[in-house]
């Protein structure tokens, strides 16, 4: 996505943007919220404060989801062993 295209889906100048990126200023409370839903991300992943990654288990069952806790749990096992 280019900076201008960015700019116009948040309603700011592509200079802002441009500023973000060179790291001279750094986006309000309310676009780091708007960036996180226009990309899909959550807000700790663009402000890098976890580096731990989300399962989305909406629309499993209850019995779906603990098979996926399950099979994190013996990667995470399997992952420690190595």
């Amino acid at each position: 996505m280019t900076q201008t295209a960015l700019a116009k889906q948040l309603g700011i100048t592509r200079s802002s943007v441009n500023a973000w990126e060179l790291g001279i200023s750094v986006p309000s409370t309310q676009y780091i919220v708007e960036l996180a839903a226009l990309f899909k991300v959550s807000t700790d992943y663009l402000l890098c404060v976890d580096r731990s990654a989300a399962i989305d288990v909406s629309g499993l069952t209850e019995d779906d989801t603990e098979l996926v806790t399950s099979l994190v749990r013996h990667l995470r096992r399997k992952n420690r062993k190595l």
